[in-house]
């Protein structure tokens, strides 16, 4: 003959006598619901992200975000867009970062250019990218070079990490 099953639970309890809870307290207790506020969208990298990844549909998206914060949020919009576009790309770069891969991109860009642009793109480094080429220094700059081969360098060095 087979025993029934064994289980584990609690058992239900009555409450004691002096823990009852009034019938009135009881439903005002739950009848209050206490929300916490929802955190504050920063409403102008909301623009952003959507102008850089749906520009067509940008204002449409932001639609969604209710009254008061759409009408901000689409007023960011508005100055987002009326950049140029390489400030809008600073603006993104100094939003979101550096890239994760931006070590490693130097590293290539280094491998690529010419002694003298790696001379000017190794000046124009930050010190927390220099490490990444122990054997380089700081040269001081080339009167003879082109002035542009300084821009250019600035420039790579820029395209490399954003």
């Amino acid at each position: 003959m087979m025993q029934p099953a064994t289980r584990v639970g609690r058992a239900l309890r009555s409450p004691k006598k002096d823990a009852r809870v009034p019938a009135r307290a009881l439903q005002a207790e739950q009848a209050t619901v206490i929300r916490p506020r929802p955190p504050e969208l920063p409403l102008d990298r909301c623009a952003l992200v959507t102008w850089i990844l749906a520009r067509e549909r940008a204002e449409e998206l932001l639609e969604g975000l209710g009254t008061a914060a759409m009408k901000r949020a689409k007023a960011h919009l508005r100055h987002i867009v009326m950049l140029p576009s390489p400030r809008r790309q600073a603006k993104v770069a100094t939003e979101f970062g550096e890239r994760t891969d931006a070590g490693a991109r130097l590293k290539d860009l280094m491998a690529e250019a010419p002694e003298e642009l790696r001379k000017e793109i190794f000046r124009h480094l930050p010190p927390y990218h220099r490490s990444l080429f122990p054997g380089r220094k700081v040269e001081p700059c080339d009167p003879l070079a082109p002035p542009l081969l300084a821009v250019l360098a600035a420039r790579l060095v820029r395209e490399a990490t954003r």
